[in-house]
């Protein structure tokens, strides 16, 4: 199996709180809270080392003023840290719990210099040796240039990284009209409208618009759509993926975890089919759980077999 390597380049302490009643304006007393160290690539490789009894490495930037919880994660599942540590706390992110809906509230992170950017212009050959699965993930801290992630294509997809790229807004414009294209990408459908700048009602328009990226060459592109599934789109195929049963409600890191779930699939060489329903059932499992974690694969596996498939 291929090295899998994840970059958090804007990691998060994710304040997760259940409220019985949400009012604006009004004193509104919670049920639960929880903290969980968080950011995009480090959920997908804590979903990832609870699937897989391999090592995952994980890498970008952390504040050292906290990263005591980030500590124990990677510690208790067994993530191989190259994290750099840079004065300062990682942000908090603010997760409201209320009737199955999340109001989420993003607080500023990390600033970081040129030379801490200059560091992350390639990541070295130790961390991601030739051929490895490369996920870029969530936003770029401030003082990072919005290309950043255009950089990193462009200097590892040579090397015959299979990258895989989940962010939004200017950093998935600019690695879009990179020199190099991603392997693979994961926006929303509201992030995709974004990109082609027109609203995509129906599968068709999905499977249109993301075919017009995959003419610049990327070979994957996955539009998820929350309840209503995700749809799967290659040069030669595309697929609409829905779960047939819904367990839990807490959908925080579900996106994360369908991109952990392709990641899975794409390093066994899966096709198209079997990535959608590996993807899906990893993003449904992930509803019943807190934090950035997976159920017994055994779960997981029956929820496979429920994921119904569609040919576009």
């Amino acid at each position: 199996m291929p090295p899998i390597v994840t970059v958090t380049l804007n990691p998060a302490i994710d304040e997760t709180i259940t409220l019985g009643h949400l009012a604006p304006g009004q004193v509104n007393r919670a049920q639960a809270a929880s903290f969980q160290p968080g950011g995009k690539g480090i959920n997908v490789a804590s979903c990832l080392a609870d699937w897989f009894d391999v090592p995952i490495t994980v890498t970008g930037f952390l504040g050292a003023g906290n990263a005591a919880v980030f500590d124990a994660l990677f510690a208790r599942k067994r993530l191989i840290d190259r994290f750099r540590r840079l004065p300062g706390e990682t942000r908090t992110n603010i997760k409201l719990l209320h009737n199955g809906e999340t109001t989420e509230i993003n607080l500023p992170g990390l600033s970081v210099g040129f030379e801490d950017v200059a560091g992350f212009r390639a990541v070295p050959p130790e961390l991601a040796p030739p051929g490895a699965i490369l996920l870029l993930a969530g936003s770029l801290p401030e003082g990072a240039p919005a290309d950043l992630y255009a950089e990193l294509i462009a200097t590892m997809a040579p090397l015959g990284h299979k990258i895989i790229l989940d962010t939004s807004g200017p950093p998935l414009g600019a690695a879009l009209a990179g020199p190099a294209p991603p392997y693979a990408i994961k926006p929303n459908r509201a992030e995709l409208e974004e990109v082609v700048g027109a609203s995509l009602g129906d599968a068709a328009s999905i499977v249109e618009a993301a075919r017009k990226l995959i003419a610049r060459g990327i070979a994957l592109v996955t539009v998820s759509m929350g309840a209503e599934g995700a749809i799967f789109v290659t040069a030669e195929q595309a697929c609409h993926a829905a779960a047939a049963v819904v367990t839990g409600r807490n959908t925080v890191g579900a996106g994360d975890a369908m991109v952990a779930g392709m990641i899975a699939a794409l390093a066994e060489s899966a096709p198209l089919e079997p990535i959608a329903r590996l993807a899906t059932a990893f993003a449904v499992a992930k509803l019943g759980e807190t934090g950035p974690n997976l159920p017994a694969r055994t779960a997981v596996e029956a929820q496979a077999k429920l994921v119904k498939i569609t040919s576009i």
